[in-house]
C-alpha cells in the first residue's frame, strides 16, 4: 500500500458524489464497474480509471461473496479535488480480512481467490475499514493523475 490504511471517515469536502444501492450478487460488480467509470469520465477527473474500476470489482466482489443474507450492498463514489475515494457498504460488521494488516504469507498461485485485498492495498493512495450503522464500509482512495501522464 502506497498510504496509511486507516478506520477513518470520509472527507466531507467532496466536489461531487454518487450513491447507489446495489443488489446482493455478483450482478453487481459490472454495474459498479461502470458506475465508476462513468462518474470518472463525465467530470474528465484526473483518477486512474482501471484502477478505479479493478478495485471497485474487488471491494464488491468481496462485499458480496464473504456476507450472508440479501440485504443490498451500497457503492459511494466521491470524486474530491485530490483524487477519488469509493466506499463499499454491507451488512456485515466484522471487518475485511487483511485489507490493514499485511500477512507474511504470499499468495498461492494456482489458487482463484486470496489476491483481492492484497490488490487493493498495493494500488492504492490508502485504504481501510470503518463500523456504520447497518454494518460496515470498506474503502480505497487514489490520487487524481497528472494531465501529462494520462493515457490519451
Amino acid at each position: 500500500m502506497n498510504g496509511p490504511a486507516l478506520h477513518e471517515r470520509p472527507s466531507p469536502s467532496a466536489s461531487a458524489s454518487w450513491r447507489i444501492a446495489l443488489p446482493h450478487s455478483a450482478a453487481a460488480v459490472p454495474v459498479a464497474r461502470a458506475l465508476v467509470r462513468t462518474a470518472l469520465a463525465e467530470l474528465s477527473h484526473g483518477a486512474d480509471r482501471d484502477t478505479a474500476e479493478l478495485l471497485t470489482a474487488e471491494l464488491v466482489a468481496n462485499a458480496v461473496e464473504h456476507t450472508t443474507g440479501d440485504a443490498p450492498i451500497e457503492l459511494v463514489v466521491e470524486l474530491l479535488p485530490t483524487g477519488c475515494q469509493v466506499e463499499v457498504h454491507d451488512a456485515d460488521p466484522v471487518p475485511p480480512g487483511n485489507l490493514t494488516l499485511p500477512v507474511d504469507i504470499e499468495p498461492d498461485p494456482w489458487q482463484e481467490h486470496g489476491r483481492g485485498l492484497l490488490l487493493i492495498r498495493t494500488l492504492s493512495s490508502s485504504c481501510g475499514h470503518r463500523p456504520t450503522e447497518s454494518g460496515k464500509a470498506v474503502w480505497f482512495r487514489l490520487p487524481t493523475v497528472p494531465p501529462q501522464r494520462r493515457p490519451v
